[in-house]
């Protein structure tokens, strides 16, 4: 539910906190007094009020404004915030929308429990805490699939399952039916241009590509016989210094042989001198091998003195085909077997033929799965126009006629399902779409009804209706008052209203007024606790504040009103 709301600097608004408690609130007072102010900011603190519209909500003359609202935690935001990573507060979760001026353009930040989140987010959050029913709705439900997603929510979560299966299979199909595409175009265009591929495929076949990294093995083969001459003075001196000493000193080898012998004949003295002659033999025949590996390593420097050219011609041919094909080595290797797969024969056709098998596999899944959700639907569907029906006879719309239709459409993500809501008003006339025939006055009362029926599948969602009892009779009016009052029994419901049957059934009243100070507009909201005060508002809406007036309002403050069981 909702507990609090603060604004600052919200148009006529400069600061108000107001709380509010379990049951039905109404907000009353004079046409332009301000009281759309208070659902025009529920709204954009719950992600509306984008661009101009949220720059007409910034008081004039204000550089920085605030809307900060309190809810009480249930299970489907709990479940929210945790699949947000988002940490829950004991006392309950605190939205706020904060307004700047930057460069004379206001921007906006969201924030909830004070950490910073999207607007996207927010968007997510806002049937999980609030359903607002504002004038002008009739557009709402012309949007496309708004009907559609009313019937989903008046189903419940036990189709929650069907509508995740039936999105996942339209994914399904989708990814398929693209692949098949690709292929199909693949074909296309490998038809129209084989004989330049099969020229590729020749051109590449013949350079005999197999290692992605050859440029680098052969550029460092060419690097080692390209500097074949200083290595070969290198290993000459090497083996000089290791076998044949140099500048009439004694070679290596020889001193570690000198070496052997003294540390053999002090270890007949000294037995631990023992592992010091062993690692000076070790050490012995380790240059013995390193100046055999040297002479082996020259021999070859000297063996094939034709080789740098191979290479070089080699390294040639691989770069000029990688600028012929703006392509490096590995991708060249890659094209040359995607080739080779596309102008086998039958190789590219069978692939398509897989792929088609697939797409044709997806698709019935697809129509199974959307046949399922169908099905789920119509019981549905049924169910609403019973329940609907109840709701709509004691408004004074007991020979009306209402129908869901459901008709098929194009495969998506919802299903393949069309839904409209048909609606006669008097006898004789044909069933047609509820958005061509219905009155004002009759919207007003068949969106209070729906509301009233989709309430069950969203028992913790509060109800917020704008002047959802407009353009109606008082008797009608009192049956409205009657509805909002048992919806109330079982969940938190606002209404702004000008009629004082509604007010008199609410739990609690605020009243709404302009005032002006120091030539300054500003909107008061005050909370009408006694009866006293409510009583002289009521007699207010009634038409004024006679004694007929106020006898009808103290009549109407005595009334009793059902609740829901």
């Amino acid at each position: 539910m909702l507990t609090g709301l603060r604004l600052e600097n919200i148009a006529l608004i400069e600061q108000l906190e107001l709380t509010f408690e379990v049951g039905f609130t109404v907000l009353t007072g004079e046409t332009g007094a301000g009281k759309s102010i208070l659902l025009d900011a529920l709204d954009a603190l719950l992600g509306g009020a984008q661009g101009a519209q949220g720059a007409r909500l910034l008081r004039r003359g204000r550089e920085r404004g605030r809307i900060e609202a309190s809810f009480s935690l249930t299970p489907p935001v709990l479940a929210w915030l945790e699949l947000q990573q988002l940490d829950a507060e004991e006392e309950g979760l605190v939205l706020s929308r904060d307004w700047r001026l930057q460069e004379g353009r206001p921007v906006s930040r969201h924030r909830l429990n004070g950490v910073v989140i999207s607007r996207a987010q927010v968007v997510e959050l806002r049937p999980l805490l609030l359903d607002l029913t504002v004038q002008g709705q009739t557009q709402h439900l012309g949007r496309p699939g708004q009907q559609r997603r009313w019937l989903d929510r008046f189903a419940g979560s036990a189709q929650l399952p069907l509508l995740e299966a039936a999105s996942q299979a339209w994914r399904s199909w989708r990814q398929a039916a693209k692949a098949l595409a690709a292929a199909r175009s693949d074909l296309a265009r490998v038809e129209q241009e084989r004989q330049r591929q099969e020229q590729l495929l020749e051109d590449l076949e013949a350079a005999v590509l197999e290692d992605p990294e050859e440029r680098q093995h052969l550029q460092i083969e060419q690097d080692r016989l390209a500097h074949g001459v200083r290595l070969q003075q290198g290993v000459t001196v090497l083996l000089g210094r290791l076998l044949e000493g140099q500048e009439a000193a004694p070679a290596a080898l020889d001193h570690l042989a000198a070496c052997v012998q003294e540390l053999g004949q002090m270890a007949a003295l000294d037995p631990s001198v023992a592992p010091l002659a062993e690692a000076c033999g070790g050490a012995f025949t380790a240059v013995q091998e390193l100046a055999r590996d040297l002479d082996r390593y020259g021999a070859s420097l000297e063996s094939d003195p034709q080789s740098l050219a191979v290479f070089q011609e080699r390294m040639a041919q691989l770069k000029a085909l990688e600028r012929r094909h703006g392509l490096e080595l590995a991708d060249l290797i890659a094209l040359r077997d995607r080739l080779r797969e596309q102008l086998a024969p039958g190789g590219l056709e069978a692939s398509l033929a897989a792929l088609e098998r697939a797409e044709i596999a997806a698709r019935r899944d697809r129509e199974r799965v959307h046949g399922a959700l169908r099905e789920a639907r119509t019981v549905a569907a049924r169910r609403l126009e019973e329940q609907l029906m109840e709701a709509l006879r004691p408004m004074g719309l007991a020979q009306v006629r209402f129908a869901v239709e459901i008709a098929p459409a194009e495969p998506g993500e919802e299903g393949s399902d069309a839904v409209r809501f048909l609606f006669s008003a008097n006898p004789g006339q044909p069933l047609a779409p509820l958005v061509e025939v219905a009155s004002g006055g009759e919207m007003s009362r068949f969106l209070l009804a729906l509301k009233t029926c989709l309430a069950a599948a969203d028992p913790h969602v509060t109800l917020v209706f704008d002047e959802i009892d407009s353009g109606v009779s008082g008797r009608v009016s009192g049956a409205m008052a009657e509805l909002l009052k048992r919806l109330s029994s079982c969940r938190q419901v606002f209404c702004v209203t000008h009629q004082p049957l509604v007010a008199a059934a609410a739990d609690h009243h605020f009243r709404v007024a302009k005032a002006v100070d120091n030539g300054q507009t500003h909107a008061q909201v005050s909370h009408l606790r006694d009866t006293q005060a409510r009583q002289a508002e009521l007699a207010e809406l009634a038409g004024g504040d006679s004694g007929e007036a106020r006898s009808y309002a103290a009549s109407l403050l005595g009334q009793e009103f059902p609740r829901l069981a």
